[in-house]
C-alpha cells in the first residue's frame, strides 16, 4: 500500500503527496531506487477552491479519494495545471469525472491541445497570460511563464497572501523524504544529491533556462517564504537554499579537485590503464569518483550525469569497437553532450586491437560540445611502459590544470 500524506502547508493551502516507491525507472529511463513523490496542492477557502496539479495516472482513484478527505471534488472551482506531463496531469480525467466537469482549467495556452490529445477530453479552459493575476476570494494568484522547466507550457503560481510559490517540476527532487518540509538538516544534505540528480536528468537539456527563469523570478521581487514543488521536499525553512543550488547545478559549478572517472572495459585493458591514471591522481590529492561499465557492473547513468555536474574534471575510458566508440560509452557521451555540456577539462583513454578510432571521435565530439579535451592516450593491446608514462603524464596535466 502506497503512503499518502495530507497536511496544511500554510493557512488554507494543503499538500496532497503520494510516495511512489514502485517506480524504478523514471520516465522509463532514469534508475531511481530512491523513489519519487507526486505533490498536488489545494487552496480551500470559503470563497473559492483551487486545485494545483494532480498525481500520476496509476494513482488517479487514490487521488480523488484523498481529495475527498478535504473537499468534495465537485466543489472545486479551478484546476491550475502548471505542466502537462502525465505524472502531474494523469489523474485529470478521473478528477473531472468526479467534479462533473464544473471546474475551469487554468493553464498556458499550449495546454489546451495537450489535454485533448493526451486524454481525449475538452474541459472548460481559460488560457493564462504571462504575469496575469486572478482573484479567488481572499487570495490573489499570480501566474508566471517559466518555459522549458522543462516543457514549453510550464508555468508557476505565486499566492501573494501566503508568500508561497508553486513551482511544479522546478526546485523538486528525486527520493521519498521522511518529512514533508525542509526541517531535517541531516536528510537535507542527502536530499540535495537526489535533487542534483533530478535536475541534470530531467531539466539538464534546458539548464540555461533554469538560470533565465530564476533571474525572471528574482526580477519580480516576490517575497517568497515557501517554495512548493511537485516532487520532493517543500521548502519552508530555507527556500533560498534550493534556488541557490539549482543555479549552481545549472552552471555546473565544481567541487574543488573532484575528478569523475567514467569508463567501459570488456577484457580489462582499459580498466588497467584507468587504474594507473587514477593512482597518479590520488597520489596528488585528487578526489576521484569512479563509474564503470564492465562484465560484472554497470553504473547508473543518472548517477554518472549527476556526478559530472559538480566535477572539476572528467576522465573517460573506452575501447574502439567495430571501428567506432564502444556502444554504451557512445550513449553515455551523447547524454553528457545533451544534458551536461559544461566547459570542464577532459582526459580520454582509449584502447584498440588493430585500429584506433574512438579516442579521436570522442575528442571531436566533446570539444564541439564545449568540453576542453586536454589529452588523449590511445594504445594498442596491453599497457606497455610508454603507455604507462603517457597515462601518468596525462594525470599530471590534469592536476596542473586544476591548480590553474
Amino acid at each position: 500500500m502506497v503512503k499518502i500524506h495530507v497536511d496544511k502547508v500554510v493557512n488554507d493551502l494543503y499538500v496532497l503527496r503520494v510516495d511512489d516507491d514502485r517506480v524504478r525507472y523514471f520516465e522509463a529511463l532514469w534508475y531511481i531506487p530512491e523513489g519519487i513523490t507526486y505533490n498536488a496542492y489545494l487552496l480551500a477557502s470559503e470563497d473559492r477552491i483551487v486545485l494545483f496539479d494532480t498525481w500520476k495516472h496509476v494513482y488517479a482513484d487514490l487521488f480523488v479519494d484523498t481529495l475527498r478527505n478535504i473537499v468534495e471534488p465537485n466543489s472545486i472551482d479551478f484546476i491550475v495545471l502548471h505542466h502537462l506531463e502525465p505524472d502531474h496531469s494523469g489523474s485529470l480525467p478521473k478528477l473531472l469525472e468526479a467534479n462533473k466537469y464544473q471546474a475551469t482549467i487554468l493553464a498556458h495556452p499550449l495546454a489546451k491541445n495537450m489535454i485533448e490529445s493526451f486524454y481525449g477530453i475538452s474541459p472548460k479552459f481559460k488560457p493564462l497570460r504571462d504575469g496575469e493575476s486572478l482573484n479567488v476570494g481572499k487570495y490573489n494568484l499570480r501566474f508566471t511563464y517559466t518555459p522549458w522547466l522543462h516543457w514549453p507550457e510550464t508555468i508557476m503560481t505565486y499566492i501573494s497572501e501566503l508568500k508561497t510559490l508553486l513551482t511544479c517540476d522546478a526546485f523538486g527532487g528525486f527520493s521519498i523524504p521522511p518529512t514533508l518540509y525542509d526541517i531535517d538538516e541531516d536528510f537535507i544534505r542527502e536530499y540535495l544529491d537526489y535533487a542534483k540528480k533530478y535536475v541534470i536528468t530531467i531539466v539538464g537539456h534546458y539548464k540555461d533556462y533554469i538560470v533565465k527563469n530564476i533571474d525572471k523570478l528574482i526580477s519580480q521581487e516576490l517575497d517568497i517564504r515557501v517554495i512548493a514543488p511537485a516532487h520532493g521536499l517543500i521548502w519552508k525553512q530555507n527556500p533560498k537554499l534550493i534556488l541557490e543550488k539549482y543555479r549552481e547545478w545549472a552552471l555546473g559549478e565544481p567541487i574543488d579537485r573532484k575528478v569523475v572517472v567514467i569508463y567501459s572495459s570488456m577484457y580489462g585493458f582499459v580498466e588497467n590503464a584507468i587504474s594507473i591514471l587514477v593512482d597518479e591522481l590520488v597520489k596528488n590529492g585528487i578526489k576521484v569518483r569512479i563509474h564503470r561499465f564492465n562484465d560484472t557492473e554497470y553504473s547508473s547513468l543518472a548517477d554518472v550525469l549527476s556526478d559530472i555536474v559538480d566535477a572539476s574534471a572528467i576522465v573517460l575510458g573506452m575501447a574502439t569497437y567495430e571501428a567506432d566508440i564502444f556502444p554504451y560509452m557512445d550513449y553515455v557521451i551523447a547524454e553528457m553532450v545533451k544534458k551536461a555540456s559544461f566547459r570542464k577539462p577532459v582526459v580520454i583513454v582509449s584502447s584498440y586491437g588493430w585500429g584506433g578510432i574512438a579516442g579521436k571521435k570522442v575528442s571531436n565530439t566533446l570539444n564541439s560540445a564545449g568540453y576542453e579535451v586536454i589529452d588523449v592516450v590511445e594504445f594498442k593491446g596491453l599497457v606497455k611502459e610508454d603507455t604507462r608514462e603517457s597515462l601518468k603524464n596525462a594525470a599530471r596535466k590534469l592536476v596542473e590544470r586544476l591548480k590553474a
